[in-house]
């Protein structure tokens, strides 16, 4: 069942989060966009509707970890996914770190839509 909740996708690289917040939106969800973790936590306080959160692991400012640890601990009801890819390092040691951490589902980068949105419709079950 959809909601109309809006999802909060948080990623530095515009293109990318645009493309993440198209293919939401195609199948039905509004999005909120944040380009860093602190810009995000920042519409987190002032959205409480939110219950999903799409995050980027690789960003200025608050890098994904950080914010994940913040999101559990100051929104334990959000549904958490991060997304990597990788950086200088393989995308599955900071995924791993992010189920550590509290990330409900995890997606390496690239991913096809149809990977996103049936992450996004079970967290939303």
């Amino acid at each position: 069942m959809k909601t109309n909740d809006p999802i909060l996708v948080i990623e530095d690289e515009e293109d990318i989060r645009q493309m993440i917040c198209e293919i939401l939106e195609e199948d039905g969800y509004p999005t909120v966009q944040a380009s860093d973790g602190n810009e995000g936590l920042q519409i987190l306080r002032k959205t409480p509707e939110i219950r999903i959160v799409v995050t980027d692991l690789l960003m200025p400012e608050k890098e994904g970890i950080a914010m994940i640890s913040e999101l559990r601990k100051d929104f334990p009801w959000i549904r958490i996914v991060a997304i990597s890819g990788g950086g200088i390092s393989i995308p599955e040691n900071y995924l791993n770190r992010a189920k550590a951490v509290g990330a409900d589902a995890t997606l390496c980068k690239p991913f096809e839509s149809g990977e996103l949105l049936s992450i996004i419709d079970d967290l939303n079950r």
